[in-house]
């Protein structure tokens, strides 16, 4: 019976990192085809989702690790490694906050507007897919294993569900009624939920609560 126990929660630590590992494929992919459309539309709130999503990439390598340790050890504290991960997040989203408000003002003082935003709506949906069927599957992971870490965790992937829903609606609002400020003001959104992720994560490495989102 005991052996049973001990291969269902070692098969659940195994899913557990599968999930992050995946979390940092879709990072990726997000970074990626969000920056190159973002820049290829001259949307703003679409490139700064794709780096966004490239800081984020950051944060899943430490819970990668976050993960491994809490296999190996429940009770540790927060490695060198989650720290250093939760830093380069907090100030990589500093900075983007900085990015992002300073391009925004400049595209209302030259009266810019993308020149498209499909992609943005494409992009979003796929992503706020995704990140649903993550945060469910984590919160089953860590209810089995019952980890508060992992929980917390899943709890994290919301923002990025926050983000997405951020660029869909400012990109949907532009690509259906061309109303000019819908980039600005989703570039607004972004940031602010830009700088309370980074201010999250730097309180987080100074810490030794579980969660590294």
């Amino acid at each position: 019976m005991e052996n049973n126990s001990f291969n269902y929660i070692k098969r659940s630590f195994k899913v557990a990192i599968i999930l992050a590992i995946i979390s940092i494929i879709i990072a990726f992919a997000e970074a990626g085809f969000s920056t190159y459309f973002g820049y290829e539309d001259e949307s703003l709130t679409l490139f700064g989702f794709g780096i966004g999503s490239f800081i984020e990439i950051f944060s899943a390598s430490g819970i990668v690790m976050m993960i491994s340790r809490i296999k190996n050890n429940p009770e540790s504290n927060r490695s060198s490694f989650e720290r250093t991960a939760l830093k380069i997040t907090g100030y990589g989203f500093y900075i983007l906050v900085a990015g992002l408000i300073i391009s925004s003002l400049y595209n209302i003082y030259t009266d810019h507007k993308p020149s498209a935003t499909i992609s943005g709506v494409v992009i979003s949906l796929l992503s706020i897919l995704l990140m649903l069927i993550l945060y469910f599957s984590k919160i089953k992971v860590g209810k089995q294993l019952k980890s508060d870490a992992i929980i917390a965790d899943a709890e994290c992937t919301k923002v990025c569900i926050y983000m997405s829903i951020v660029l869909l609606i400012s990109s949907a609002l532009f690509y259906y009624t061309q109303f000019k400020y819908a980039d600005i003001i989703g570039t607004f959104l972004l940031a602010y939920l830009s700088f309370k992720e980074g201010k999250e994560a730097l309180e987080k490495s100074i810490s030794n609560n579980h969660c590294t989102c």
